[in-house]
């Protein structure tokens, strides 16, 4: 035994394993986990001074971040479908506003375009039904007239407080024009003009006697003026036809509100 153990011991040295930079591989030293322990420790102290003398603002900030940087690892299928079709929305937009500057393709002919809009704008249209109003003999066209006046307050009503609530910016930086900020009509969504002349052209379709060329004619008109906003820049494709939808829908509800010709003497004597 005695002599065993000095054997044992001799082998240990002079085994290549049992060296520091190998013990290392098995089990660190006992130096090496008090160097490190006393490392962290200094590291961490130095963190939580330099986190005590950074400002308060940034570590709020730090530990709220906002929602929009964090990344959705699993987004739903409707979520990709409404981003997708908006992508699609807003890059079809912004090709079709041709006449969006004087830069652009068709920048000549941006004068024409606007004249166009202007033809489905609710200024122009509320004070020639006023004129026609004034000026009208009988009761069929004053009651006709009367209906009218009231889908033109209530669609610059309706359109004004759907832009309110949605605040949708157009495909361009295109500043409202006068007539625009008159009658509230700042924001993209709905289109104010394509949901104006949709109603106008389905109303008239409806209350007035009119030739084949004639309905025609009105349903392009109300097609072009839509379109229009969107060669300016001024609205997107969706928001152009989300208008026509409220036009319709607009129209419907002056049907079902529709004031009689003894209510509209009444209003008319009032007046």
């Amino acid at each position: 035994m005695p002599a065993s153990q000095p054997r044992s011991r001799a082998r240990d040295r002079n085994n290549v394993l049992n060296r520091a930079e190998f013990l290392s591989l098995n089990q660190p030293l006992k130096g090496n986990q008090e160097s490190r322990s006393s490392s962290r420790k200094q590291s961490g102290q130095a963190g939580a001074a330099g986190a005590q003398n950074a400002n308060p603002k940034e570590r709020r900030q730090s530990q709220q971040l906002p929602e929009e940087d964090c990344m959705q690892l699993n987004p739903s299928f409707k979520g990709i479908a409404f981003n997708s079709l908006l992508a699609i929305d807003i890059c079809m937009s912004k090709r079709l506003g041709v006449c969006a500057n004087r830069a652009s393709s068709w920048g000549g002919a941006r004068s024409m375009i606007n004249l166009l809009g202007i033809t489905g704008h609710g200024i122009p249209w509320i004070a020639g039904t006023l004129i026609c109003l004034v000026k009208s003999s009988t009761l069929a066209g004053q009651e006709v007239l009367m209906n009218l006046l009231l889908a033109l307050l209530l669609d610059i009503m309706i359109v004004a407080g759907l832009q309110k609530l949605a605040k949708r910016k157009g495909p361009y930086d295109i500043t409202p024009g006068l007539l625009d900020y008159l009658t509230m009509d700042t924001y993209a969504f709905p289109a104010g003009h394509a949901s104006r002349v949709a109603m106008l052209s389905k109303f008239f379709l409806n209350h007035l006697v009119l030739a084949i060329p004639l309905r025609i004619l009105l349903v392009l008109w109300a097609l072009c003026v839509g379109f229009s906003r969107v060669m300016i820049g001024r609205h997107h494709i969706t928001d152009v036809l989300s208008g026509f939808v409220f036009g319709y829908l607009q129209f419907r509800l002056v049907e079902l509100i529709w004031m009689s010709s003894n209510t509209c003497q009444m209003l008319i004597s009032i007046w």
